[in-house]
This record gives structure tokens, C-alpha cells and sequence, in this order.
């Protein structure tokens, strides 16, 4: 009966491991496709050989000397750096206050929040951009930063549900010290919070520093444009074949991403699972 059960618990252990390589495959394959590629000579994504016969770094020279990409790289750091501080902060205040207090209308506005998350963005686009182009801020940085910041607040769930898990007696404590809520949030919440804070950070950062279609709705001339919405006009225009030179950018467009899921990945996953189970 023992070796039966372990016998099974090893053949399943054995497809798990069989299914997670293909899918691993699966999803390496095109972006190492795309890291060759760049590193090709050429213009072409197209080769008979997976490796290329010949490596090249042109195609990231030629991204900054025939391309404001460097431009682009400021501008979409600037906007995603900023855009991630007032999300995160936003979100955090906001799963704080729906955690913390009580009011009338809590539960009515819990609920209007999250039928509003369950649709779509870009249903919403027109009407943000007929109230930008009244503000006079198409074309600017700021109204990226704006919308993406606004937003933030959708995602409280997961806040609250990790600050319910934090012991109330720690707030009574300090109550009783005297301390203000805003003293209890910056001192003892956002100490106990790391896991979240990293989550929530690095996921704005990643969606501020690779959205598309809203940049490319606000912003008009090359000097304000984001790596995403230059690198697109790049391929779709006069240099619709410079394929090579497009996987380069991919490429390092990629890798600021990579690197800070690489790094935070323990913070990551601990974030993820925040507020999974009551404390």
C-alpha cells in the first residue's frame, strides 16, 4: 500500500516536472529567438540557424546613434519611477483606510471599486482623453503619471487583506501612546509591509514602464514619446525593416524588468500571497 502511494507520488512528481520543462521551453524559446537576433548581422529576424554564425553589437550602437533612444529611456524611466511612488502610496493608503476604518458607505464603495477593476481599461479611454485635452495635458509626461497614479486605487484588496492579518494591538498600543494614524501607517504599518511594498512597487513599475497604448494615445512628438510607443513607430514607418535593430531594443527594453524580478523574487512571491490567510 506504502509503495503504491509513492509510486504514484513520484509519477505524478515526474509529469509536473515533464510539463513545467515544455513550458519552459515554450517560453524561453521566443525571447532567446530574440536576444540571438539582436546580436545577428543584418536586418532580418529570419535564420536558417538558431545560433547566428556571427556576432555583432551594431544594432545597439545604431539604436543610439540613428534613434533618440536614449530620449526614450529617460522618459520612460522618469514616468515609471514617479508613476510607481504615488501608486504604491495611493494603494496603500487606500487598503489602509477601508482595513482601518469604519464608515457608512464602506461596503458600497468596496464594492463599486471592485466592480469598476473587473473592466477593462481602454473602455475608459475616451473619456480620459477628451479630459486631457481639456487640461491642456496632451503630449505631456504628467498625464501619464496622473492616470497610472489615479488608478492605483483599484488594487486595495490585496492591501487590505494583508494589513487584516496585522495584529490589532499593535495600533491599540500605540493609541494609547498618543500616536495619530498617520504616525501608526508610516511607523508600524509600512515597517511590517516589505513583502507588499515590493510587490506593489515593482508590478506599477513594470506597467508604467511597459504600457503601449495609452502613451501612445497621449503622447504626439519623438522627444516625449517611451521606449514602448518609439521603439512601435520605429518598425511601422520609414524603418520597417530594421527588424535586427528592433529585437535590440527589445532587448534592452527587457532587461531592467528582468533584473528587478530577478532580484526582488523572494519579496515577489511572498507579496503575491499576502493577505492569502487570516492572522
Amino acid at each position: 500500500m506504502i509503495s503504491s502511494v509513492r509510486l504514484r507520488k513520484n509519477l505524478w512528481l515526474s509529469v509536473s516536472y515533464i510539463l513545467l520543462t515544455i513550458i519552459a521551453i515554450l517560453v524561453l524559446y521566443p525571447a532567446l529567438w530574440i536576444i540571438l537576433a539582436s546580436f545577428r548581422p543584418g536586418t532580418s529576424l529570419f535564420s536558417e540557424t538558431f545560433l547566428p554564425e556571427k556576432l555583432t553589437f551594431v544594432h545597439y550602437k545604431e539604436l543610439f546613434s540613428e534613434f533618440p533612444f536614449s530620449r526614450w529611456y529617460l522618459n520612460t524611466l522618469k514616468i515609471a519611477i514617479v508613476s510607481t511612488i504615488f501608486s504604491t502610496l495611493f494603494v496603500l493608503l487606500t487598503g489602509y483606510a477601508f482595513s482601518r476604518f469604519r464608515f457608512r458607505i464602506k461596503k458600497g464603495l468596496m464594492s463599486g471599486l471592485f466592480i469598476l477593476g473587473m473592466f477593462p481599461s481602454f473602455m475608459s479611454m475616451i473619456a480620459v482623453y477628451i479630459l486631457l485635452l481639456n487640461l491642456d495635458l496632451l503630449n505631456k509626461h504628467s498625464a501619464l503619471i496622473l492616470v497610472y497614479s489615479g488608478g492605483a486605487a483599484m488594487g486595495y484588496l490585496l492591501v487590505k487583506g494583508y494589513f487584516d492579518t496585522l495584529p490589532k494591538s499593535l495600533e491599540e498600543a500605540a493609541r494609547m501612546d498618543g500616536a495619530s494614524h498617520w504616525t501608526i501607517f508610516f511607523k508600524i504599518f509600512l515597517p511590517l509591509s516589505k513583502p507588499l511594498i515590493v510587490f506593489l512597487s515593482v508590478t506599477s513599475f513594470a506597467g508604467a514602464f511597459n504600457d503601449f497604448i495609452f502613451a501612445q494615445m497621449v503622447l504626439r512628438t519623438q522627444e516625449q514619446q517611451t521606449l514602448a510607443v518609439g521603439l512601435y513607430n520605429m518598425v511601422s514607418a520609414q524603418f520597417a525593416t530594421q527588424f535586427t535593430i528592433f529585437a535590440a531594443g527589445c532587448v534592452l527594453v527587457a532587461l531592467p524588468i528582468t533584473i528587478l524580478f530577478m532580484i526582488f523574487q523572494r519579496f515577489l512571491v511572498e507579496g503575491l500571497t499576502a493577505g492569502a490567510e487570516k492572522g
